[in-house]
């Protein structure tokens, strides 16, 4: 709790004016130059033929450009085969003990086969073993023909998102078997409604990942209602649902008994989890200090507030919301309480390039394993995030002076 953490701020200039030779950042090794070269690695590797073979790890993402026609991408690492392809895309096993810049060259040093497809055609991918193989437990091996050379681009933009070099593909062959869960397995086939699937696979302890991944290839739902659903809508669609039915079980539980604060800290985000004893309420108080990818030009943090109160509605719906969400909830089902809920997430500049809400999603469940700080009153949490973050301490103690303004105008106007 006492660990002080130094800030390091690349401006978008340095990176233009260094170009990866002058080491203008400090850092030992230019991140981006590090990818690049995972890439370009990676299209060397492809044979002469255009063929890439390897093991899906598994990587499968629908895309949402185009929709109803959409881009479906098959990532495969190529050369890279058996176990050894987990490591490739497998966020629950990342955390803690993968840097930012070493996911990024990981999936940079995947090779993506681009097919389109209407996102009804869910049968086409399931006859192809596609969808069977992007819910898989283990990698699965594939070979793929492209129509073309992949072209590796080297950017010194930080808006960029890391993706790996990708071009059309003339043939996708699944050539190992996949190996399906088997509640999985059951459920594409059994007719019912796609919300009651995700809980039924949550509560049978299949991963979550695996359910957003089943969700996105069109295996849940009604038999003849099953559609694609672009992964970014599915990542989100999935922890809403298991989240609101999470706070259905909670509805009339305790409420905690004690103040407690827990905090993490990975790939350049901070978090500080804040539980009290009340009705649920999640406040939500996203800090992105400058020179991060989305806050380059800032002069000075920008706050991003969100908060729900007993409905269970946020004010707007965001995914690095709903994954946090969703982890805290997990942690009061397990204790049968429900509580009042102050999170506030930091992003350093450390966190140079987005890589999912994964991490969101992982660093709470981590922080909430923890051992907590007791706390006798509210106040005792704005003194302790001081000493690692004045500026975190000094936002929340202003936004809590603001909660009781409300309260007591509410108070007030009720009488």
């Amino acid at each position: 709790m006492n660990r002080v953490v130094a800030i390091i701020r690349v401006s978008a200039e340095a990176c233009v004016r260094c170009k990866g030779r002058k080491n203008l950042c400090g850092l030992h090794t230019c991140p981006l130059v590090a990818r690049f070269r995972s890439t370009l690695r990676a299209v060397t590797s492809i044979r002469p033929d255009l063929t890439v073979d390897g093991s899906t790890p598994p990587t499968v993402i629908v895309g949402e450009r185009g929709y109803p026609r959409v881009p479906v991408l098959y990532g495969v690492p190529p050369g890279i085969t058996g176990f050894k392809a987990k490591e490739y895309d497998d966020p629950e096993q990342w955390w803690g003990r993968k840097k930012l810049d070493e996911i990024l060259e990981l999936r940079s040093y995947m090779v993506a086969g681009i097919m389109m497809t209407n996102v009804r055609d869910v049968h086409k991918l399931y006859e192809l073993e596609i969808s069977l193989a992007g819910v898989s437990e283990k990698p699965v091996d594939s070979e793929m023909k492209l129509l073309k050379l992949p072209i590796p681009k080297l950017s010194f933009n930080p808006l960029h998102k890391p993706t790996p070099p990708k071009a059309p593909a003339n043939n996708i062959k699944v050539v190992s078997n996949p190996k399906v869960p088997r509640h999985i397995d059951k459920i594409i086939w059994d007719d019912v409604k796609a919300q009651q699937a995700m809980v039924e696979l949550y509560l049978k302890g299949v991963s979550i990942y695996n359910i957003q991944r089943a969700l996105s290839l069109g295996l849940l739902g009604m038999k003849f209602s099953k559609r694609l659903v672009p992964l970014r809508w599915s990542i989100t669609a999935v922890d809403t649902t298991i989240s609101r039915y999470l706070l259905s079980r909670l509805r009339n539980a305790d409420a905690v008994s004690e103040t407690l604060l827990y905090s993490a800290e990975y790939l350049g985000n901070r978090f500080w989890i804040l539980i009290e004893p009340g009705k649920h309420q999640i406040h939500w108080i996203e800090i992105w200090y400058p020179a991060t990818p989305y806050t380059s030009t800032a002069q000075h943090p920008v706050v991003v507030y969100n908060h729900e109160k007993v409905s269970g509605r946020p004010s707007f719906l965001d995914g690095g919301y709903e994954a946090a969400k969703l982890a805290v909830l997990e942690h009061l089902y397990r204790i049968k309480r429900q509580a009042r809920i102050m999170i506030i997430r930091e992003i350093t500049p450390r966190y140079y390039a987005a890589v999912g809400n994964w991490h969101i999603r992982e660093t709470v469940r981590r922080a909430l394993r923890t051992s907590p700080i007791k706390l006798r009153e509210t106040r005792e949490a704005v003194e302790i995030i001081k000493r690692n973050s004045p500026v975190a301490s000094e936002t929340l103690e202003d936004y809590l002076r603001r909660e009781r303004r409300v309260r007591r105008l509410d108070i007030y106007l009720r009488r």
